[in-house]
């Protein structure tokens, strides 16, 4: 069942402290002995073990997450089909979001609103799903599943390339939920300016200065180190001026497993967060590598600082 998320709503354009979300489910998943998969990594994971998948919904909400991502992030078409699960679309979908609802009716102590995730990117050298028109028809059909599924919005995430950025965000608004739009960046050897984070030789400001124009409830820098957040949110603003949220990556990816190398510290996390707070952000969280430790310290730091500020 969908919730009402005025609370969100409001919280986002100001209203109060900012929104804590959860951290990255799929490497969450693997440190819970969840096996990952060469082409969707954690997108199986609904069906081969949904008891962990709720067990890490439940952790994130326990930690203070108020928004959870359902594990929906590999499990558009385009995504599942080269993989061998083309005739299992629907069920990952629908079943991804009934798991985070039961985590959220199991624990949660107070409104929690779940986004179903939705990502252009394909696993797959095929040609056929590597056009902006295809991954814009499996981004429609995946984001009316996840409306049927009862989602409370949608999350666009690692938007990188401009032209199949453009055709997801068209096809996600079509469904009539709020979205956001999450980008990722990253600073790479021998670029002069921040690059998109698996492209060097995509600008990143050109990419948000086209992505800032469509509607969206608010502009995410997402799965984008730590160090280079500060200068991703600058460039952010420079065109946005809605909401900014950020949830940010610790590790490294090497397909199909995430390396947790030089994780950032909970307390260094906390810090960090501290600064963005107060440099605007309204919603906070993290992506991979980051667990309920990294989210309960934002939720400790979320709730001091505005404690404080209410004294």
């Amino acid at each position: 069942m969908k919730e009402d998320i005025s609370w969100l709503k409001k919280r986002i354009s100001g209203e109060g402290p900012p929104v804590v979300i959860d951290g990255g489910m799929g490497t969450q998943l693997e440190k819970s002995g969840v096996p990952m998969d060469g082409k969707v990594w954690s997108g199986r994971a609904v069906l081969s073990h949904p008891h962990v998948v709720r067990q890490v919904h439940e952790e994130f909400i326990a930690a203070g997450a108020e928004v959870i991502i359902a594990n929906t992030f590999a499990s558009a078409r385009h995504m599942l089909e080269p993989a061998g699960f083309g005739e299992q679309v629907k069920e990952i979908n629908l079943n991804a979001v009934k798991i985070a609802q039961e985590a959220r009716g199991r624990v949660a102590q107070e409104p929690v609103a779940i986004a179903g995730s939705i990502c252009e990117w394909a696993p797959t050298d095929d040609l056929k799903w590597h056009t902006p028109e295809a991954v814009g028809s499996s981004i429609k059909e995946q984001a009316e599943l996840l409306a049927e599924a009862g989602v409370d919005l949608i999350t666009l995430e690692m938007c990188e390339q401009l032209d199949f950025s453009v055709a997801a965000i068209e096809a996600a608004l079509d469904i009539g939920l709020p979205i956001w739009i999450g980008m990722s960046a990253q600073t790479h050897k021998g670029c002069r300016s921040l690059s998109v984070f698996d492209y060097a030789e995509l600008d990143f400001e050109s990419l948000v200065k086209g992505l800032s124009e469509f509607p969206a409830m608010m502009m995410n820098i997402m799965h984008t180190p730590v160090s280079d957040v500060d200068n991703a949110m600058g460039i952010v603003k420079n065109y946005w001026d809605g909401p900014i949220g950020i949830y940010p990556e610790s590790g490294y990816f090497k397909m199909p497993n995430w390396h947790f190398i030089d994780v950032i510290e909970t307390y260094e996390f906390a810090q960090c967060a501290k600064n963005w707070i107060n440099n605007g952000a309204r919603l906070i969280g993290g992506c991979c590598g980051l667990g309920p430790d990294h989210i309960a310290a934002v939720r400790k730091t979320v709730n001091n600082i505005f404690e404080n500020r209410d004294g």
